[in-house]
């Protein structure tokens, strides 16, 4: 099953509206907070650097980028054509491919891994923004993807993110300025409890290999300037090992 169209729409709409500057969306915070940390938390867990990484809803691409620069072969995938328009004209140099992939498509993911082979794959952000019927399709996109060798990287909000939203949007101001086209687009970050995180990929077949807590940065400021950085937890996952 694949997303419904309001879900589809609601993504496109969000990166047809999104500035094309970097940092001009909440989560579009610079490498250096974000995939370079969650870098250096997964190549220990790594079995094979040399398989392709599929950043798995790359949005604009930012991070994308920073993966390009370190692997041989990157592909950023995102189920919005606009999204991706925003990430290639950002790469002009081609370091990375990109192309649209609704995860919760089965079919189309077994495509993509018979193209590609087992992959690494990176996901940042992503379960907490799905539809709660979508969360376990996702989950089940990154077990086909890694395969039987590839390794995922996979960092979400706590549940205790939602309410440091929900401060900031019941502010004296609004929303800051960053955080209202995301509630204005119906994209309102869901919730997703601590302990299911884990047991999504536990039940798509995965085993998890470390796990940790690291605040996921955004590049919104609160009312005293402080950058906002969100509770947040990590998982390294990858194929059970097999029975001897």
């Amino acid at each position: 099953m694949s997303v419904t169209n309001r879900y589809r729409d609601a993504w496109e709409g969000f990166w047809r509206d999104a500035p094309e500057e970097p940092g001009g969306v909440i989560w579009d915070a610079a490498p250096a907070l974000t995939a370079e940390r969650h870098l250096a938390l997964f190549d220990p867990h790594l079995a094979d650097p040399e398989l392709p990484v599929v950043d798995l809803g790359c949005g604009n691409g930012t991070q994308t980028g920073f993966l390009a620069e370190r692997f041989a072969r990157v592909l950023g995938v995102d189920l919005s054509a606009a999204a991706l328009d925003l990430a290639r004209r950002r790469d002009p140099a081609g370091r990375a491919e990109f192309a649209p992939l609704d995860a919760t498509d089965a079919e189309a993911v077994r495509a993509l891994h018979d193209r590609i082979g087992d992959a690494n794959v990176y996901l940042r952000g992503v379960i907490h923004q799905s539809e709660p019927a979508d969360r376990r399709p996702v989950a089940e996109a990154v077990a086909a993807l890694v395969g039987g060798s590839g390794r995922a990287f996979v960092v979400e909000l706590r549940a205790a993110a939602k309410q440091v939203l929900s401060d900031l949007a019941q502010g004296p101001a609004g929303p800051p300025p960053k955080l209202r086209p995301v509630f204005a687009h119906g994209l309102a970050p869901g919730e997703v409890a601590d302990e299911a995180f884990a047991e999504l990929f536990q039940a798509a077949g995965l085993t998890v290999l470390a796990s940790g807590d690291l605040p996921l940065a955004t590049t919104e400021s609160a009312p005293d300037g402080r950058r906002i950085d969100l509770p947040a937890q990590w998982l390294v996952v990858g194929a059970r090992p097999a029975r001897p």
